[in-house]
């Protein structure tokens, strides 16, 4: 972790390379897979915002992530949420209407991104590009307060996943939604420059994960 300053400048670095001025961009700092001290590290480098994938870790990691702003960005199954809720402050992958009812019987107001899968990958979470505006309707009649769009780029050559990042743009533009969470590591420069406001970043700051271990999402 004594690079991780060196790390974090060279994210901003690449978002202002990519056209913009790092401080629209949101980096959140995946920590998936590593131990509270590397999420105590991000927050001692000015990293406010954690992003998770397992509720599991999310339970192990509680006393550190209390002083964070915690996005879970994995995928969300209902069953998990009353575990989740006294820890999470963004669900960003809020794919269909079940689970919509269902955090919000559970978390009064709760902040959401509806994901998009804008790429058609079978392997990926999301709604289908053409059902994102009634997903977003149905969140809102819940008493959820969606914020944004969120999407994971095409597998493969990062500069496939562009015209996925573009989709997304002009779907929150129509929806008048201001958030657009989309790009990681790889493909983080073709995010940013087709409008993203939060990056989810995690071995570009890490480095590589430690070795899978047995966990329940």
């Amino acid at each position: 972790m004594s690079d991780l300053a060196a790390n974090l400048a060279r994210v901003r670095d690449r978002i202002a390379a990519a056209g913009r001025d790092p401080s629209t961009v949101r980096i959140i700092a995946v920590t998936k897979g590593f131990g509270p001290e590397v999420v105590e590290a991000a927050l001692a480098a000015g990293v406010d915002d954690i992003g998770e994938n397992y509720a599991q870790e999310v339970v192990a990691k509680a006393a550190v992530l209390a002083r964070a702003t915690v996005h879970f960005i994995g995928r969300l199954q209902s069953n998990k949420i009353r575990v989740l809720a006294p820890h999470i402050a963004v669900y960003q992958t809020v794919d269909r209407s079940t689970l919509a009812d269902e955090l919000a019987r559970r978390v009064t107001g709760a902040r959401v991104l509806v994901q998009v899968n804008t790429s058609e990958e079978p392997q990926k979470g999301g709604c289908p590009p053409s059902e994102a505006r009634s997903l977003v309707a149905h969140c809102l009649e819940r008493g959820l307060r969606v914020e944004g769009l969120m999407t994971i780029g095409r597998t493969g050559d990062p500069a496939d996943a562009r015209a996925g990042f573009a989709l997304l743009s002009r779907l929150a533009d129509q929806l008048g939604l201001p958030e657009r969470s989309m790009g990681m590591t790889d493909d983080l420069e073709m995010a940013v420059a087709e409008g993203a406001t939060m990056v989810r970043v995690g071995s570009a700051l890490f480095g590589a994960r430690p070795p899978k271990t047995t966990r329940g999402n």
